[in-house]
């Protein structure tokens, strides 16, 4: 079987050649996975619509990220501006996680090329992200009754704030971040489970501790997982401050994808950050998590 994976070229925005966020990874990154021959075609997704995206966020902020009539201090602390490729992207973005998230259910594992906007919560945006695709498409499955138990594992470098703002009361969705301490948000959320990495940490502490909380969350009854694949961890990344190498990476991936996989618990993998200070290895790295993915199949 093929590796189902979601991609759109609308994800890919207009916000300036010098922007600090890598907007052509998503593009760069679809293009290596057919390179690679990693994956055949795209599941291409439509635009999240309202009616999904009101489960997890206010409707004055939909609408405002729609009409852009957002205030200045929300775009300054979302870190895009406001145009209209941007919401384009933030809405198929989403929607991208959507259907991978239904994919999943039906393959044991699907992918999308872009997601993890882990910093968005209920009221707004934050960090790069908009729309929070993950909170979005497990809510969706829930109200369909597609999942009853849902876990996030989130190994973003940063912490997945967003998502346990969101979830901070539901026992329906539990959320693991293993992150860096020192490390954007200043002010952590509680997650329900959350695991602080000190700087500088290198492959063998940090595999053995994802291998340690594995273990335990297998001890729960979870019947599906979003996995936030972030490669911010690299020891070359501009934003992260831990010292994983690529091995690390690819190592990392397939012990989350394989751990699942292997229980029969669905897995819907999605980007999260990367921000390397070299653009080709950016993209390869990002590309491990399908691979992962591909391998199991």
């Amino acid at each position: 079987m093929d590796l189902s994976v979601v991609n759109h070229e609308d994800y890919f925005a207009k916000i300036g050649d010098d922007h600090k966020f890598p907007i052509n990874k998503f593009g760069e990154l679809a293009n290596y996975l057919l390179k690679k021959k990693i994956v055949k075609k795209f599941h291409i997704p439509t635009a999240c619509s309202e009616e999904t995206l009101k489960r997890v966020h206010s409707e004055k902020y939909i609408k405002d990220i729609k009409n852009k009539t957002l205030d200045e201090n929300t775009i300054k602390k979302i870190g895009f501006p406001l145009v209209d490729s941007v919401v384009q992207r933030s809405l198929v973005a989403t929607g991208g996680t959507v259907l991978a998230s239904k994919l999943a259910i039906n393959n044991g594992v699907a992918c999308n090329t872009a997601g993890g906007s882990h910093h968005a919560n209920f009221e707004g945006g934050a960090g790069y992200c908009i729309f929070n695709d993950v909170a979005v498409a497990a809510q969706y499955l829930l109200d369909r009754g597609l999942a009853g138990r849902i876990l996030i594992v989130d190994l973003d470098v940063h912490q997945g704030n967003g998502s346990a703002d969101i979830f901070r009361d539901n026992r329906n969705v539990f959320t693991f971040s293993m992150h860096s301490k020192s490390n954007y948000p200043a002010k952590k959320s509680i997650s329900d489970l959350d695991v602080e990495l000190e700087d500088n940490m290198e492959d063998i502490q940090y595999i053995k501790l994802l291998k340690f909380y594995l273990n335990q969350l297998n001890e729960e009854n979870f019947d599906y997982v979003f996995y936030i694949a972030g490669v911010d961890i690299h020891f070359n990344d501009r934003l992260g401050k831990l010292k994983i190498s690529d091995e690390g990476i690819r190592e990392r991936d397939e012990i989350v994808t394989e751990n699942f996989f292997t229980k029969g618990v669905p897995l819907c993998g999605v980007l999260g950050g990367g921000y390397n200070k070299d653009f080709v290895k950016l993209v390869e790295l990002h590309s491990f998590l399908h691979q992962s993915c591909a391998k199991l199949l």
